[in-house]
């Protein structure tokens, strides 16, 4: 189960990485299965794209981005993840820049920039929550995306980030508190 999560990750990454760069792959014909846990507990959904073109490719991305459940890897709102730091123990992880960081980050979160991510592995249990925020939610969801496929299946993102937890006028703690 884990094997085919981190190969629907890979591959979805890749068909993403391919639409970002557009390289002008073409080829006779492409299959490949997508596998989607769409939460820790429930079922595997199979997705099987057949590529033969951009069209293709792009028809392809769009099967599998339609079929990622509605909050999939995340932490939807601010009162879920009061919820999870007060009741579940994660480990929140800010991967903003340390600058950004030192101006105000939400409670006990610990910081470790995007790019300096993988070089700070040991940081990061795999048996315990753990939640990624930034500013906007750009950068924790390259930071989830890369977690899984690396094979954390305890990792969700905030999108509404720090953005979202100032504009609910939740407290900030600074490097100084």
């Amino acid at each position: 189960m884990k094997k085919q999560n981190w190969m629907a990750n890979l591959l979805g990454l890749g068909l993403f990485i391919y639409l970002l760069v557009d390289i002008g792959y073409h080829s006779s014909a492409l299959a490949f299965p997508l596998s989607l846990t769409k939460s820790l507990s429930t079922p595997t959904t199979k997705v099987t794209a057949v590529v033969n073109s951009n069209s293709d490719v792009k028809t392809a991305l769009d099967t599998y981005l339609n079929s990622i459940p509605r909050g999939y890897y995340t932490v939807g709102n601010v009162e879920e993840l009061q919820r999870l730091i007060n009741e579940d123990h994660i480990l929140l992880i800010d991967v903003r820049e340390p600058s950004e960081y030192a101006t105000g980050h939400i409670g006990n979160a610990i910081n470790i920039p995007l790019p300096k991510l993988t070089q700070n592995l040991e940081q990061i249990p795999q048996n315990q929550p753990v939640v990624i925020y930034c500013t906007s939610g750009y950068r924790s969801a390259m930071a989830v995306m890369s977690l899984r496929l690396l094979g954390y299946d305890n990792v969700r993102g905030f999108p509404p980030s720090i953005n979202g937890w100032k504009a609910a006028n939740q407290p900030l703690a600074t490097s100084a508190t």
